[in-house]
């Protein structure tokens, strides 16, 4: 459903950070460190304690060290603990970070200051760094965490690896749902039929007939939560499939649901169109022709023209 493979700056900066695996940090870490502890070797705990967390004149939160500080693998300390909701395994997690390099100081990146926004990404111990997992886990919104590791360099001038610290706020959480959950609405005649598995996991009969020539965007439970609006960042489990049946891709294979923002230029229009105003906790099905899905390009194992069938559960938003 993503319009192509075109990563944002602030979504760039998040792998810098090591959320995808750039770092050597233990999996012999405890859950929910106390407030004003470390996470790493004796050396970069050392590392971590000689920076200080300050804020400039804009309240921009910068990391001052004397350069260059180096650490060997992933490490972390929460400088501050937040007093809101509890961070728990499977949140959604909405923080700000900046990302300043070691070598010498200068700062990457910064959604303070950079007009990029908050980011998000779900909180699993198989998708992060063991460091990062644990330095957020336990923790409150409003926590306050330096973050170390070792990554290429950001500045693209060289392929070393280099050592970065990020600052990092936690704003917000919410909690996904497991699946969809609200009141069942009946089907409509003529569209793909829905069957679900005991786990939620959906499959599709679709009939045998030319497909709609219009957007389909028929829920199929309604939940009760709050409104999607465009540009929030939802978490949803979803399963795809062309018109002639042939699955192409579902985030229940993984068991991991997908983050995604509800934005034109992140996403295929048929999903924006389509899942916008709907309640949270609901189960929608799109029927989505090929001129709000990939029109007349071909998207991996989508052929062009494709008209695309989609059966989405809605878990979160923030």
């Amino acid at each position: 459903m993503k319009k192509n493979a075109i990563k944002s700056a602030a979504l760039a900066g998040i792998v810098i950070l090591g959320l995808a695996g750039c770092g050597n940090g233990s999996d012999e870490v405890s859950s929910s460190p106390p407030a004003g502890s470390a996470i790493g070797s004796v050396e970069d705990i050392a590392a971590l304690a000689s920076i200080t967390w300050s804020v400039d004149d804009a309240g921009v939160p910068l990391l001052v060290f004397a350069a260059p500080l180096s650490v060997a693998e992933g490490a972390s300390r929460l400088v501050k603990e937040g007093d809101g909701a509890e961070i728990a395994d499977g949140d959604l997690v909405t923080f700000d970070y900046t990302i300043t390099s070691g070598v010498d100081g200068s700062v990457s990146a910064s959604t303070y200051a950079d007009g990029l926004g908050a980011q998000s990404l779900i909180l699993t111990e198989e998708e992060l760094d063991p460091v990062f997992y644990t330095a957020l886990l336990g923790h409150k919104v409003g926590a306050e965490v330096i973050y170390a590791n070792v990554t290429t360099d950001p500045s693209g001038l060289t392929t070393d690896l280099v050592p970065i610290f990020g600052a990092i706020t936690v704003t917000d959480v919410a909690t996904p749902l497991a699946r969809a959950e609200g009141t069942a609405v009946s089907p409509v005649d003529g569209l793909p039929v829905v069957t679900l598995a005991d786990s939620g996991e959906p499959t599709v009969a679709i009939p045998a007939t030319d497909p709609p020539a219009d957007l389909v965007a028929q829920v199929l439970i309604e939940g009760e939560g709050g409104l999607l609006t465009e540009g929030q960042l939802a978490v949803v489990h979803y399963s795809g499939w062309l018109w002639d049946g042939t699955a192409f891709d579902s985030s229940w294979s993984s068991g991991v649901p997908a983050s995604l923002t509800l934005s034109e230029d992140q996403l295929i229009l048929g999903w924006v169109q389509g899942l916008v105003g709907v309640p949270i906790g609901s189960q929608v099905l799109l029927v989505i022709p090929p001129s709000l899905g990939y029109g007349d390009t071909d998207q991996g194992s989508i052929p062009a023209g494709s008209t695309l069938v989609f059966v989405v559960d809605i878990l979160a938003a923030i």
